[in-house]
């Protein structure tokens, strides 16, 4: 798989200074790749809604900027991509720790980007939230790299 065109530094601090909402919560990225991103939300007080567990808006947040990271991971710095539609899927009640995100992009076009995000509370392998969204991207150089995984058949003369 090709490698990502930013550092996973270059998107935290990406993060920190252009969505400083979410940039504050101290989310880190644990490991990135081309249209792949894990990123951690460390475990805060603040995130606990009533009923002892983490708050929608933080793992939205969390969702929101892991595919954005995808996104860029594969476009570059292409700051005005946008959110143009996502959807969270609240699965199981996640307990009071650090949530991680692992985000794949599935569909990377010209104009529109789509991807999966899964939520995890640290230390369980069960998903607390499955997320899907739509990115908009604007004019940029063309995407050349495979995403997620799956290569291109034309180049690699194989299906995987």
């Amino acid at each position: 798989m090709s490698a990502p065109v930013v550092s996973a530094e270059e998107l935290e601090a990406l993060i920190r200074e252009g969505v400083p909402l979410v940039g504050n919560y101290g989310i880190t990225i644990e490991q990135l790749g081309a249209g792949t991103v894990r990123m951690k939300l460390p475990y805060n007080d603040s995130f606990v809604r009533p009923g002892g567990t983490v708050t929608g808006p933080a793992m939205f947040g969390l969702a929101d900027v892991a595919l954005y990271a995808a996104v860029l991971s594969l476009i570059g710095r292409v700051e005005l991509a946008v959110t143009t539609s996502m959807t969270i899927n609240f699965l199981r009640r996640p307990a009071p720790v650090a949530i991680t995100a692992d985000c794949r992009i599935l569909k990377m076009g010209k104009r529109l980007a789509y991807g999966e995000v899964l939520l995890f509370s640290e230390g369980d392998p069960e998903p607390v939230a499955h997320v899907t969204g739509t990115y908009s991207i604007p004019p940029h150089d063309p995407v050349t790299l495979a995403v997620s995984g799956y290569q291109d058949p034309e180049s690699s003369g194989k299906h995987q």
